[in-house]
């Protein structure tokens, strides 16, 4: 059950209505999934987040589409969001994710988390050589 009012005409709205419109030119579907119809209770926040998400996963950058998603799955993992782990992994099939990189992926996912874990319970001080601040590498 969503914790805000999910409009039940989110497009009445003219800024909802252009942003949805621009969601499905963006993507080349007529599909709005439900964290868009959600994020509707709020139209500048709408606006905002499909700015940020347009900018970095719908725009050519440096990284492409296919590792975007699998950074998102993994951080979707470690944020416990079911909602965005599903999505993002139906966006990684559609952009060629085959069972052996999920299985990969998860594996890293899994040992990221142990290791980082371990770290973090033995309070290990960083070597200087990790220290990006110093300009080290």
């Amino acid at each position: 059950m969503a914790t805000a009012p999910v409009p039940a005409d989110p497009e009445a709205d003219p800024r909802v209505k252009a942003v949805f419109d621009d969601i499905r030119r963006t993507r080349r579907t007529d599909f709005v999934n439900n964290l868009w119809r959600a994020l509707a209770f709020d139209p500048t926040l709408l606006e905002r987040t499909w700015a940020d998400v347009k900018a970095l996963m719908a725009s050519p950058t440096q990284i492409d589409p296919l590792t975007k998603e699998m950074v998102y799955i993994a951080v979707s993992i470690a944020n416990a969001c079911g909602y965005c782990v599903h999505s993002h992994t139906a966006a990684a099939r559609a952009k060629g994710m085959t069972d052996a990189q999920h299985a990969e992926l998860l594996a890293l996912v899994a040992l990221a988390a142990r290791t980082n874990h371990l770290a973090t319970g033995l309070q290990v001080p960083l070597d200087p050589a990790f220290d990006t601040a110093q300009g080290q590498r």
